[in-house]
């Protein structure tokens, strides 16, 4: 081992994106991993994986853009540049932007160009290269020479494959090992497959099968030891201290430790949800704690020094009932046929839930995966809207017109207004295509964003409509896609503004009298 060279960390994922094999892959990574020092590792093994160590930067799109010419040598490190990141992430207070400025053009004017695709990539979070967590997971097994099956139950129990990957690397089976469940630090929750409807969601668990109703909340992990009490993103962020009214009514339950999943979200004096666009400002507001938000827990993980996670289901749920009480928990309906998902479906939507999560009762938590074990079914938006403007990619999408600005018609005054941008759905035979349909249709172009004109129709997948004062219609889509482009569709028949607002329902509040 020795001090590594960011420029060998850029040609592995390079060599990984250019490799089609599994085992390949996995070859290139470990062999790589193997020469990281231990002070290496966290950094080397995120960079591997497409990230940074540090989950915020304050480095955004924009910053990225102006970059200074590249390196002629390489003389980075992994140990360097996860330094500089780390000062980067850091820098607040007056004057910070143009600081984080600096810091960031001395960063990148010390890489070479392949070392500056890589950067961009991990500040963007768009970089693409096939090292995905499982992939990773099994170099790393590699590397360290033990059993996969340690290695990624480590993952799942820790959630952090940064600290996995250390952890093999310098203390080998028995410090993975000694990565179990412990009440305070977060673990990857379990994720839900989809499905378009009930019937196909229950091919999936199976029948008996419970349905819970989807809450239009955010999702939460709550460990409680004693009187302490953490609440946990599902991206593993602390935000205990914006929901003091969830830590309060987790401190009310009888039992001494618990590991609890669940959702937090706003409800009106009735007890219908707010809008999610409400819950989710309220949740990410940094400094004074915010009130409203209350827990709703659908599982257990572990309750009085007893782990849950590998019984089934309805032995969790059983040990749930017994210490939360009805008013603290999800809607829940055991269900045996088709038709009794679809009443349960319909009543959540009424409700003014997303929709339904179908579990198997005798499936085990199955921490950071997503299978067939859950299975959402929420109702399926399209729009068909117009391009209006597409935005230069980077790191694997780097040569590529890649980020769509979408468009729908207003009628009043001809023109077509924005409600957001997306890049989701996007395969590379739709970025191949569209990178030369749009610069037939280009404009303008100011080296980032490439103005077109408003000609192409795409079919647009999303989950709602939310307020947003960042565009003119006073309206987003939430968590847009691409479905397909229709050239069967002029720009003339697009939908409307006014379709989109009656999607959204009636005017909000902007203020819900909550503080």
């Amino acid at each position: 081992m020795g001090i590594v060279r960011f420029l060998d960390i850029a040609a592995t994922s390079a060599a990984v994106t250019a490799t089609s094999g599994r085992k390949a892959k996995i070859e290139l990574l470990a062999a790589t991993l193997r020469r990281l020092d231990p002070g290496e590792i966290v950094a080397g093994a995120a960079y591997l994986a497409g990230e940074l160590r540090q989950r915020q930067t304050g480095v955004g799109y924009a910053a990225l853009r102006d970059r200074p010419p590249p390196a002629a040598e390489a003389t980075l490190t992994v140990g360097a540049v996860d330094q500089a990141v780390a000062e980067i992430a850091t820098v607040a207070g007056t004057g910070s932007q143009a600081r984080r400025r600096q810091l960031l053009g001395a960063l990148f004017g010390a890489a070479t160009e392949v070392e500056q695709m890589l950067l961009a990539g991990l500040f963007s979070g768009e970089l693409r290269q096939g090292a995905q967590a499982g992939l990773l997971a099994e170099a790393v097994a590699s590397a360290a020479e033990v059993p996969s099956t340690l290695v990624r139950r480590a993952l799942l129990l820790s959630g952090d494959l940064k600290l996995v990957a250390f952890a093999a690397l310098t203390g080998g089976a028995d410090a993975l090992a000694g990565i179990q469940l412990r009440v305070g630090t977060p673990l990857s929750p379990m994720l839900a497959g989809s499905a378009p409807d009930v019937a196909t969601a229950l091919l999936g668990t199976g029948v008996p099968a419970v349905a819970d109703a989807k809450l239009d909340g955010i999702r939460i992990q709550v460990h409680r030891s004693g009187d302490e009490v953490t609440v946990f993103t599902r991206s593993l962020d602390d935000i205990t201290a914006r929901l003091p009214e969830v830590v309060a009514a987790v401190r009310e339950l009888p039992l001494r430790e618990a590991v609890l999943d669940g959702e937090a979200m706003l409800v009106d004096e009735s007890g219908r949800p707010r809008p999610f666009q409400e819950t989710s400002s309220r949740a990410a507001t940094r400094g004074a704690p915010v009130s409203g938000l209350r827990p709703y827990f659908f599982d257990l993980l572990h309750l009085d020094g007893t782990d849950l996670l590998d019984e089934p289901g309805r032995t969790r749920w059983a040990a749930l009932s017994g210490v939360v009480p009805a008013a603290l928990t999800v809607a829940r309906t055991e269900v045996e046929t088709e038709e009794q998902a679809a009443a349960v479906f319909a009543a959540a939507l009424a409700a003014g839930q997303e929709g339904v999560v179908i579990k198997a009762p005798d499936a085990p938590y199955d921490v950071g995966r997503r299978g067939a074990a859950w299975v959402k079914v929420k109702p399926r938006h399209t729009l068909d809207l117009v391009v209006l403007a597409v935005e230069r990619g980077s790191g694997r999408r780097r040569g590529w017109l890649s980020n769509l600005h979408l468009g729908a018609r207003d009628p009043a005054t001809g023109g077509f207004v924005m409600l957001g941008k997306t890049f989701k759905g996007l395969t590379d035979e739709l970025l191949r295509w569209q990178t030369e349909r749009f610069q037939e249709l280009a404009v303008a172009d100011d080296g980032w964003v490439v103005r077109v004109r408003p000609e192409q129709v795409v079919e647009i997948a999303f989950d709602g409509v939310q307020t947003s004062p960042r565009y003119p219609g006073g309206v987003a889509l939430r968590f847009a896609r691409v479905v397909r482009y229709r050239d069967d569709k002029p720009a003339a028949e697009a939908d409307t503004i006014d379709a989109v607002r009656a999607l959204h329902g009636p005017t909000e509040r902007p203020d819900s009298g909550h503080s």
